[in-house]
């Protein structure tokens, strides 16, 4: 019996040393989280260390966004952000009615004409042009095949998908590291008594606040790419021409008369040729026609000579 007090007061003495070691090694530990917390709100107060202080805000607040995602940002992945373009060649009858009716569809669709420009090509004169418009991106299957529709024949058809959903999210993530180190600059101005902190604060207050417009910039230019689908569409008119009665082509009396001043002049160039040959080659002519008057002098002298002789007897 006696043995057993004494394993029970022996028991009894070891769990009072126990709980009073634990009780101390609390205590001290409750001083030195009180110690910190004493040691970092010395820091906060100091001015000097606002970015710092802040930046580690920003990092607990990173990692707390890279803990597992919970149900309601699983089904929100499943939302892609694709940028949508698509580039249309095709061969029409009409190129002004291809305008209007994409014009019609696009004012139908709340869409826009970005660029638009045609110029003339061939003989026959035949459109061509290049229409680049903003579709929303519900309309887009629907724009593309009613302008096909209205074609003669489909050229060429390519459509393209960019994917930034990825790129979106990190520009939201970085937004809000930005807005929460921006809210903490704010806090630790309205805190500083120095004009240096002040000014410190001040000029890193300004890089975040650029930062954060440049980030809302790039995330408004992708909504609008992602809302607005973009579509080239290169027309080519097959205009056939039928050649009509020109009348104005005939010209029958002014040709007649050109005609016939045509041989008038003629007649005068070939007249005006012969009286310069003549007059020219006088001397010539003169010695010629001389020479040639001798010889038929002599010709004819000598018939009459022939003539006024008896006629020869033959021989017997």
């Amino acid at each position: 019996m006696k043995k057993l007090l004494l394993i029970g007061l022996a028991l009894l003495i070891a769990g009072i040393i126990s709980g009073c070691s634990n009780s101390g090694e609390e205590s001290s530990q409750a001083d030195k989280t009180v110690d910190e917390i004493e040691h970092k709100s010395s820091i906060a107060e100091g001015e000097e260390q606002t970015t710092e202080l802040a930046n580690e805000e920003v990092t607990e607040k990173s990692e707390e966004d890279t803990k597992e995602p919970s149900n309601e940002d699983k089904s929100n992945s499943d939302d892609r952000m694709v940028i949508y373009s698509a580039n249309l060649s095709i061969r029409v009858k009409s190129y002004q009615d291809t305008l209007n009716l994409v014009q019609q569809q696009l004012t139908s669709s709340n869409g826009y004409i970005v660029e638009s420009n045609s110029y003339s090509t061939g003989e026959d004169e035949s459109l061509e042009g290049t229409i680049t418009v903003r579709i929303p991106q519900d309309k887009f299957d629907s724009f593309l095949q009613s302008v096909e529709n209205e074609s003669t024949k489909v050229v060429d058809r390519s459509i393209s998908g960019q994917d930034v959903t990825e790129e979106y999210v990190d520009l939201e993530s970085r937004m809000t590291s930005k807005k929460v180190v921006e809210k903490r600059l704010l806090d630790f101005m309205e805190k500083a008594e120095k004009t240096e902190d002040l000014l410190k604060i001040s000029a890193d207050l300004a890089v975040v606040q650029e930062e954060i417009e440049q980030i809302k910039g790039r995330m408004n230019y992708l909504n609008n790419k992602v809302d607005l689908a973009t579509v080239t569409i290169h027309v080519v008119e097959d205009k056939v021409k039928i050649p009509a009665l020109d009348n104005d082509d005939l010209n029958t009396w002014e040709k007649t008369k050109e005609q016939f001043m045509n041989s008038v002049n003629f007649v005068l160039k070939a007249c005006s040729a012969v009286i310069i040959f003549i007059i020219g080659s006088l001397p010539v002519l003169l010695v010629l026609g001389g020479l040639l008057f001798i010889m038929i002098l002599i010709i004819r002298k000598r018939r009459k000579q022939n003539h006024g002789k008896p006629p020869t007897k033959p021989e017997e």
